[in-house]
């Protein structure tokens, strides 16, 4: 089975290393952005199965990155798991663009697990 590629978007370092060393240590390849800038350059360049953002990031509002990647025919359909300290999961969505799942900081590693194993399945 090839490798599954995942695209995680999130401006707080740390936390990028930590979801980074844990999705590579299940095998998965990942990128890793700090900012949303050329976001679906990036997103074009490296063909994610699975895209984690955060919503909070310097430059732009996650939210609006998501409306870019699911009107954009070629990039649609790639699933999109939104996380953040600061906005819950009734409030994530944005014009009426949501994400596939939405997981509130701090996060079980586990439960990241668990919501891109979903993400895949579908």
């Amino acid at each position: 089975m090839a490798k599954k590629n995942i695209l995680v978007v999130e401006d707080n370092h740390a936390i990028l290393d930590v979801i980074t060393l844990i999705l590579e240590s299940e095998a998965f390849n990942v990128a890793g952005l700090h900012n949303g800038n050329n976001f679906l350059n990036h997103v074009q360049e490296f063909s994610p199965d699975v895209v984690i953002m955060d919503i909070m990031l310097p430059d732009i509002d996650g939210r609006l990155l998501l409306k870019e990647l699911k009107e954009t025919a070629s990039t649609k359909d790639i699933p999109v798991l939104m996380i953040s300290a600061r906005y819950h999961a009734n409030n994530y969505a944005l014009d009426g663009v949501s994400a596939d799942d939405f997981m509130a900081k701090p996060f079980n590693i586990d439960e990241l697990m668990d919501k891109i194993y979903a993400l895949l399945k579908d």
